[in-house]
């Protein structure tokens, strides 16, 4: 690998973005995956500090305010994420290769403050496939899951902004194919 990079991966809701991300922390640890911080409550299973920093919005609004975020959106037209600048600054000063997992919104303020970055994005193998696993997971009620499904079809029409397209139709090949891209082997340390 040349220098150290900041790979954005973001794709439309339930294309298995959290899924991924957790994969390739869990099978190639040399990925430094920066974690975002959000205003939204934790589902089953998440932990804090791990799959997001689970903050008030009044921290949210003062870490705005101090221009601590690197990238910032409301989601959904719900809860704001965001990815710290400090967390994306260190890993690259340390000589690590960075991986963003973020919304539309959030890789667009990325493509603008750090067009250097690789822009990757996740689509689902169909749209059926896709909204079932929104339904599958059982996260959100009728009304979420239609907002998202909405959003959803935004989404997935900005396919073209990105550098390269993963089709997330199994995990193992698709997190592979986005660790590739970003110059890293299984396992590699």
């Amino acid at each position: 690998m040349n220098e150290p990079q900041v790979t954005v991966l973001a794709g439309p809701t339930s294309v298995g973005k959290s899924t991924m991300s957790r994969y390739i922390r869990e099978n190639y640890p040399a990925v430094c995956f920066s974690v975002s911080a959000t205003t939204r409550d934790p589902r089953p299973g998440e932990v804090d500090g791990v799959d997001y920093h689970f903050i008030s919005a009044e921290e949210f609004d003062r870490l705005v305010e101090q221009g601590a975020f690197l990238e910032w959106a409301t989601v959904h037209g719900r809860h704001r994420y965001g990815t710290l600048r400090s967390t994306v600054e260190e890993a690259l000063g340390a000589g690590r290769c960075v991986l963003l997992e973020i919304d539309l919104q959030g890789a667009r303020q990325v493509r603008r403050t750090m067009p250097e970055a690789q822009f990757v994005f996740l689509t689902p193998p169909s749209w059926e496939e896709m909204v079932a696993r929104l339904t599958g997971r059982g996260t959100e009620g009728p009304e979420e899951q239609q907002r998202r499904l909405e959003t959803a079809k935004m989404e997935l029409a900005a396919e073209s902004e990105f550098d390269v397209t993963v089709v997330n139709d199994d995990l193992d090949r698709a997190a592979a194919e986005l660790v590739a891209l970003m110059g890293f082997q299984r396992n590699a340390v």
